[in-house]
């Protein structure tokens, strides 16, 4: 793709106001290496937690066979679905849907998602990116993909053996640094915790970086033996 190409597919009429999340670090470096790989072409879709939409746009504009987008409640899935209809292109399948995270039906190809990190609400600030891995093969099909979007802070190292561990083969597809958001430094508890991730963050000339990546993981195909408690029907 030219780079032209790449800022037509970036270029959309986003609005946000209330409660909704305006395009982060994360999400921009997410919106970026959609906009250049295709990810979703011909592909089943379901997008966890659709914000502002921009993302959704972009899977929309490549062609999916059809696209399910989620938020947590009726008034953040009212601002993605205002911001998508206003860019979305015409014939584009969609549908929206009010659902927590992964409790949602249906099968897809490809589930893509920004997992809240750390102001996700759980004493497991990665639970998340670790519900996640555990839990969506119930929505892949086999060969489907995840690609998702994560701090240093949050391990990436520790990711990617989780997802090799629960059935994924899985890349990092691009990185990016840049410096902390305000907010990380008003939790005291989450400044404390970070110290003891590996690599998890550097400071340079008094500066707080973080790396963000990318991440893509392909689910294996898998057969549970014969003699195990949990037939192949419900896997």
């Amino acid at each position: 793709m030219t780079s032209e190409q790449n800022k037509d597919i970036l270029t959309m009429d986003l609005r946000a106001d209330g409660d909704d999340w305006r395009p982060t670090p994360h999400g921009r470096l997410l919106a970026e290496v959609l906009a250049k790989n295709f990810f979703a072409k011909g592909k089943d879709v379901l997008e966890l937690g659709g914000g502002v939409g921009n993302h959704t746009v972009i899977l929309l504009r490549q062609g999916p066979h059809s696209l399910v987008v989620t938020e947590i409640d009726d008034a953040l899935l009212a601002s993605t679905r205002a911001n998508v209809e206003r860019n979305r292109p015409p014939g584009s399948v969609i549908e929206y849907r009010v659902a927590d995270w992964l409790s949602t039906e249906g099968s897809f190809d490809l589930i893509v998602t920004n997992p809240p990190f750390c102001v996700s609400g759980k004493q497991n600030r990665r639970y998340y990116i670790d519900s996640l891995i555990l839990d969506a093969h119930h929505r892949l099909r086999p060969g489907g993909e995840l690609v998702f979007i994560q701090s240093s802070m949050a391990d990436i190292p520790k990711t990617l053996r989780r997802l090799d561990e629960n059935g994924f083969d899985a890349e990092v597809v691009e990185r990016s640094r840049g410096p902390f958001r305000d907010y990380y430094f008003e939790d005291e508890t989450f400044m404390e915790e970070i110290k003891h991730v590996q690599d998890g963050y550097t400071v340079e000339n008094g500066t707080y970086m973080e790396t963000l990546a990318v991440i893509r993981g392909t689910l294996r195909h898998y057969a549970p033996p014969a003699i195990a408690h949990i037939s192949a029907s419900k896997t």
